[in-house]
């Protein structure tokens, strides 16, 4: 990705409880993200949010409740975000929870890659 271009952003709402073949589905999309050679991607954890089901969840201490929205977010080229969406989107049909996936055109302002971490 090149500074001052226009990319897509990708946004997968979903819950933290969702899950893909047994399996987080936020992890499951990291993971395939990081497969397919996006650039990044990142779980955002919600600490309050309801969905299509109209039901609000939230983390205040007096709920007895561990489902908590997660926003999922992925920034690469168009076409990788767009080739990618192709992979994913027929997992969202075996899933039985509802979920909201949009893509926006953004302008990327910096994209400063960090030194990797050599393990040994």
């Amino acid at each position: 990705m090149r500074n001052n271009s226009e990319v897509m952003r990708l946004r997968i709402y979903i819950s933290n409880t969702d899950k893909f073949r047994h399996t987080l589905l936020s992890e499951t999309l990291v993971f395939a993200a990081k497969r397919y050679g996006l650039a990044g991607a990142t779980v955002i954890r919600g600490s309050m949010g309801f969905g299509s089901s109209s039901v609000v969840h939230s983390s205040k201490f007096w709920e007895i409740t561990d489902k908590l929205p997660v926003v999922v977010e992925m920034v690469d080229e168009t076409t990788k975000i767009e080739q990618f969406l192709n992979i994913i989107l027929p997992w969202f049909d075996k899933i039985p929870t509802g979920c909201l996936v949009t893509a926006e055109k953004i302008q990327l302002v910096l994209f400063k890659q960090g030194i990797k971490k050599k393990f040994f």
